[in-house]
């Protein structure tokens, strides 16, 4: 059982995998979605072919595509090899007929935006239109996503509560040792672990798996 201060149904998802070993212990735990970086310049970059047999092993309704600016034809690509999910990383001033794309493409209920939004910038509302998930990672000025950083959860937890009819995702820095606590603040419904839970980028450790779903009570 999860802690009591614990939301019951939290929904867990593992991203930066790239071997199956590591995506079918993450389901054995409880993981929710299990999530498949693409995105070229990332040290947890699956190959195609990575990500197409990743594709084929895990359960449909849980393959999450992560990718940065993705252009309309690659996401047309990804979109076919059977990711159900699409999370992109953004500037704050995303082109709106970018985004438009993206929700024609996939769906505004596939669509998954992860802005970045640097330290006391307001939220960008004019994305919540096109996408019915939020994922809210740890700003870096040189990278989107996979800092290994915590964020903000005081204001994640007030984001998620002023646009409450959209999902928010907590992403940042997320390992055994704080998840808890993390969620606890933020609210969270849904948390986003990643380097929390490596042995080196893209290669998940198993006993640092084991320890998070176990300190989440799974």
């Amino acid at each position: 059982m999860p802690p009591p201060h614990l939301n019951s149904e939290l929904k867990i998802k593992v991203c930066g995998l790239t071997r199956w070993e590591d995506a079918e212990l993450a389901l054995e735990l409880g993981a929710d979605y299990c999530g498949v970086i693409v995105y070229p310049k990332s040290p947890r970059a699956a190959t195609r072919q990575q990500a197409w047999e990743l594709c084929q092993r895990i359960p449909a309704g849980k393959r999450v595509m992560v990718d940065v600016n993705t252009g309309a034809d690659e996401l047309e690509n990804w979109a076919d090899l059977g990711f159900d999910h699409f999370q992109i990383h953004c500037d704050i001033d995303v082109n709106l007929a970018t985004l438009a794309a993206w929700r024609g493409i996939v769906g505004k209920e596939q669509l998954w935006l992860a802005p970045k939004i640097p330290p006391g910038e307001a939220f960008p509302q004019t994305m919540l239109e096109f996408a019915d998930t939020i994922l809210v990672d740890a700003y870096h000025a040189d990278k989107y996503g996979g800092s290994g950083q915590t964020g903000n959860w005081e204001l994640f937890a007030e984001w998620a509560t002023l646009y409450a009819h959209k999902r928010f995702v907590l992403a940042g820095g997320l390992n055994p040792d704080n998840v808890t606590e993390a969620v606890r603040v933020s609210g969270a419904e849904t948390a986003d672990v990643n380097s929390g839970v490596e042995s080196q980028p893209g290669i998940k450790d198993h006993a640092k798996l084991r320890a998070l779903f176990a300190a989440l009570g799974r």
